[in-house]
């Protein structure tokens, strides 16, 4: 017999979507024994296409360590110790593209599912801004389950800390 989700995927960039994503993804590692990797992806402004040609590609000294080193802490802040056990939570940060870095590393690692904050934008944000998510969706070999507001997210855990959903056992 195999299990639903073995190992779950949550990008966050530690907006409120986001910490409802993890919360989301560990009623789900609760239901299923998953693993969460929880990652956090840095975009350097000194490598982004856009910029690539007018700004050296040398990135001052020990710069990219302390903005590893500074989102990791903020990883590590949204885990307490007993969850980290009990999900046997992996924690990463990386540099690149955020939705190619999260597809790229859903399929190396075999992630099962991606849990994803989305900010909802539409209109002129949307177009401006794009939507990470929207692109992982679009690309990623797993099913990828987004999650758009706190409220919304946070009101489909029952008081057992179990979705509501089609997966809960009745």
């Amino acid at each position: 017999m195999t299990r639903g989700f073995a190992r779950i995927l949550v990008p966050t960039d530690f907006s409120p979507p986001c910490e409802a994503a993890l919360a989301t993804a560990g009623a789900l590692a609760t239901q299923f024994g998953a693993d969460i990797h929880l990652i956090h992806v840095l975009e350097d402004p000194y490598t982004t296409a856009a910029y690539a040609s007018d700004v050296s590609n040398d990135v001052p000294s020990g710069l990219r360590e302390s903005w590893r080193k500074e989102a990791q802490a903020q990883l590590n802040a949204l885990l307490d110790p007993p969850k980290d056990v009990q999900f046997r939570v992996i924690t990463g940060v990386m540099f690149g593209s955020p939705a190619r870095a999260i597809v790229n590393y859903a399929r190396d690692y075999a992630i099962n599912l991606i849990v994803m904050g989305t900010h909802g934008r539409s209109g002129f944000a949307h177009l401006l801004l794009g939507s990470v998510t929207e692109r992982v969706v679009r690309t990623a070999e797993c099913p990828v389950l987004t999650i758009r507001e706190t409220a919304a997210a946070l009101a489909s855990l029952n008081k057992e800390g179990r979705i509501s959903s089609p997966l809960s056992p009745r």
